[in-house]
């Protein structure tokens, strides 16, 4: 449905008016959260934050901007995520750009990397020293990988609050990791991360990587489930990024048989994971037996949504 407004032509519509327009408009149609949506796409069209929005309430609606806005709120309205239409979306206090190649990241993997970091500065108190430990005995720094990039969202926000680390990051798709290189020149990190294209662990077995943290938000909604997903994701984010296999948990079947083929087996490795599969891969881990705990992490809405396992030594 095209987004019909009069902001174009009139010269006495106002901000707030054109906000309450669109929000009324996405209300009607069934767009979940109309007021945030309308608020992100008019901060975007006339490239302002929440605060500077707030001080132009009143100001007539610019007539240059009438063509974007309307294309803007009548993509919206078509059921395209709003990340896609501004081009970008916050993860841990920092911009990532997002395009249709990649999934939007989400706020429950803040948690993931939260608890990824904590239990790495607990094992790793010290940082590692160097990249090549050596030099007076000195311990190399630990080696992150990230499977399953994107847009790069986990390794990069892990390379902001650990420099001392060294960092790779996997992606099947070289459009992902064009956006996830992107995102970390923008982010300040591009220079520290090792970018490696194919499936899962195989970059790194091929190239004798073994990283000491393996980290990973996989695909993991079954097959059948996906024509249930709302609109939005269904129809726009990749489905490579969505699509976990018959159970969803095909990629971390493979993952785990993949983990025998490294140079060497992680110290500490962290899976995200949907909903009711994290007792069914801590078991996958636990069956490896070489882990000394197995912990799983509820996000924020209290459901079991990562599983964290470690070796001490």
């Amino acid at each position: 449905m095209e987004f019909q407004t009069e902001t174009g032509t009139s010269q006495d519509r106002t901000i707030r008016e054109a906000f309450a327009e669109a929000s009324s408009f996405f209300a009607e149609i069934g767009v979940q959260e109309p007021e945030s949506n309308a608020r992100l796409l008019l901060e975007h069209v006339l490239g302002t934050d929440r605060t500077g929005l707030m001080l132009r309430w009143s100001e007539l609606f610019p007539v240059e901007r009438a063509a974007s806005w309307r294309a803007a709120v009548t993509r919206k309205g078509a059921g395209e995520p709003v990340q896609y239409i501004t081009g970008w979306q916050e993860f841990y206090g920092l911009p990532f750009t997002v395009t249709p190649a990649v999934l939007i990241p989400r706020p429950e993997t803040e948690l993931l990397v939260e608890a990824i970091v904590r239990h790495g500065r607990r094992m790793w108190p010290d940082g590692g020293s160097g990249a090549n430990g050596a030099g007076g005995g000195e311990r190399p720094s630990p080696l992150f990988a990230d499977i399953g990039t994107g847009s790069g969202a986990i390794a990069i926000t892990a390379a902001g609050l650990c420099p001392a680390w060294r960092f790779a990051a996997v992606d099947i798709s070289p459009a992902a990791l064009a956006v996830a290189r992107e995102n970390a020149v923008r982010n300040g990190v591009g220079e520290r991360i090792r970018w490696m294209e194919g499936d899962l662990l195989l970059p790194l077995t091929a190239a004798e990587v073994a990283p000491d943290i393996l980290v990973s938000n996989p695909p993991y909604i079954p097959t059948a489930d996906l024509a249930a997903l709302q609109p939005e994701v269904r129809v726009h984010e990749p489905r490579t990024a969505l699509d976990g296999g018959p159970d969803g948990l095909g990629p971390y079947r493979r993952m785990a048989e993949q983990m025998a083929g490294l140079a060497a087996w992680p110290r500490l490795v962290g899976f995200e994971t949907g909903m009711g599969q994290a007792r069914d891969v801590a078991a996958m881990l636990e069956r490896l037996g070489r882990w000394d705990w197995i912990e799983i992490v509820p996000d924020l809405a209290g459901i079991e949504r990562h599983v964290l396992a470690g070796r001490e030594a």
